[in-house]
Order: structure tokens, then C-alpha cells, then sequence
């Protein structure tokens, strides 16, 4: 069975900005989207932040393997209730591949539990991003890195928590270096965040990072049955327990009782 992924974005520099519509004339959740179809494996569809619920409706992100995030202007404007959903679809198993300025977004701070501030600069600078996990499956196909030939400075320190893998460190014209490709786990869920990807430059048109983005969801994609108890902090009984035990001392719940949250 295909990886199902949907390429989620706020589709609005897509719209309202004519360098980028230029750049992507079906939007930037179009172009990812096209990339991941051209791996027979996945099958990607789009939504976006104007649908209803964004596009993510809780039965729709039920039937998700892997949702990818791009967002900028209006990380504000979405939905508590749908950030809600995503996590707790995360933390039953479902994959998440951050983009860029996601690295703001509602959704990954709040998976990553820090401000996930960095530094940055627009000068249409090169990025040279370097594979220094080369065996990593995410790094598959683009040898020991590659050029982006103009993209936004992202620079240390990226106030995130420290990763399970470093995959790719990003090295600009301007001299500043970045973690820009890492891997996270919550839950059950296996997490991405990739940098490149500035909305006036082509870049989710280079072959590279296309490649990258294919690599991200099938190594993120899980496919255990979903965690769909994860939430649940259930009040053991004592006759239940796996070995024989007597109650003793005091208890400040009653049986059955649910805990405090």
C-alpha cells in the first residue's frame, strides 16, 4: 500500500505575492506535493490553511501516514483545535516533515517544547548543505550534499531540542552555519525538519531537495497499527496488577477514579 502523505501549506505568498506565484504557479504545496508523487510509493494529496479546519479534518488525518508543514505569515491564524488533532495524530504514529519557517509554527513548537527562534537574513546568499549522517536513508541520493544557488540564511542557534539524528548542516556565502536537516520522535511519531525551502526562491524545484523531501516521508512514514490509547493515564486496579499485590497505606483516589490532568 502507497505512503499516504498530505502536503499541508498556508497558500498565501502563493497567491497574493507574484514572484512566488510566478515561481509556483500551483502553489508551493504543489510543487512538494508533485515531488512526492514522483515516487511510485507515495501518494500525495494537498490542503491548505483557507479549506474548513485547514484541510485536516480529523478523519482525513486519520487515514494520513505522513503530513508535511510549510508555514509563514500566518502560523497565528491556525486553528488551536487542528494543532490539537495533529499532535495527538503524531503521537499515535503519524509522520511530520517540517519546512523552513515552520520551524514557528504552532504544531512544531509545541512538539519540540522550546521557541524554536533562529537567526536569519534575505540576501539570495548560496547555501552549501552538507550530508554529515551519509548512510542516513534521509540522505540517500544527494552524495555528500549539494548547492542551493540562492536561498534565506538560517543561522545558530536554533533554540530546538536537541535531536535524535543531525542529517544535514547547512553552511551559507554569508559565513553562518545551521542544522538543517533533524530528526525528532514524539510519541510514536517520527519527526523532520528540513530548512531550505525560502518562498521567492525556486528551491522546492531543485532535484535535491525534491529528492530529500521523497526520502523524509518514506523514512517518517510508520507502519505500526496507530498508538489510539496514547492519551489514556487509566487508574490500575490492584487486582489487575501483573503480579499479586495487597493494598497498604493510605490512597487519595477511589477506585476507578480517574487522575487529575
Amino acid at each position: 500500500m502507497a505512503i499516504r502523505a498530505v502536503v499541508w501549506g498556508e497558500n498565501i505568498h502563493d497567491r497574493e505575492n507574484a514572484t512566488v506565484r510566478a515561481i509556483y504557479p500551483n502553489g508551493m504545496h504543489g510543487a512538494i506535493a508533485s515531488a512526492l508523487n514522483e515516487d511510485p510509493a507515495i501518494t500525495a494529496t494537498t490542503a491548505t490553511l483557507e479549506q474548513p479546519e485547514h484541510g485536516l479534518t480529523a478523519a482525513r488525518l486519520a487515514e494520513t501516514d505522513v503530513l508535511t508543514w510549510w508555514g509563514h505569515r500566518a502560523h497565528g491564524d491556525v486553528s488551536d483545535a487542528v494543532v490539537e488533532r495533529v499532535a495527538e495524530r503524531v503521537w499515535q504514529g503519524m509522520g511530520l516533515i517540517v519546512l523552513h519557517s515552520g520551524h514557528f509554527s504552532k504544531i512544531f513548537k509545541k512538539l519540540m517544547g522550546t521557541p524554536c527562534s533562529l537567526k536569519w537574513r534575505e540576501a539570495g546568499e548560496h547555501e552549501r548543505v552538507w550530508a554529515i549522517n551519509r548512510s542516513h536513508p534521509i540522505a540517500q541520493g544527494v552524495g555528500e550534499g549539494f548547492v542551493v544557488p540562492e536561498t534565506e540564511m538560517y543561522g545558530e542557534p536554533f533554540a530546538v531540542p536537541e535531536p535524535m539524528e543531525t542529517v544535514f548542516i547547512s553552511w551559507y556565502q554569508g559565513g553562518e552555519v545551521f542544522r538543517s536537516g533533524m530528526t525528532f520522535q514524539r510519541g510514536g511519531g517520527r519527526i523532520f525538519y528540513f530548512s531550505p525551502g525560502h518562498e521567492v526562491y525556486p528551491i522546492y524545484n531543485d532535484p535535491n531537495v525534491r529528492t530529500v523531501l521523497r526520502n523524509a516521508v518514506r523514512w517518517a512514514a510508520n507502519p505500526a497499527p496507530a498508538w489510539s490509547g496514547i492519551l489514556k493515564a487509566p487508574n490500575v486496579p490492584t487486582e489487575k496488577a501483573p503480579e499479586p499485590i495487597a493494598e497498604r497505606g493510605p490512597k487519595l483516589h477511589a477506585a476507578g477514579e480517574a487522575g487529575f490532568r
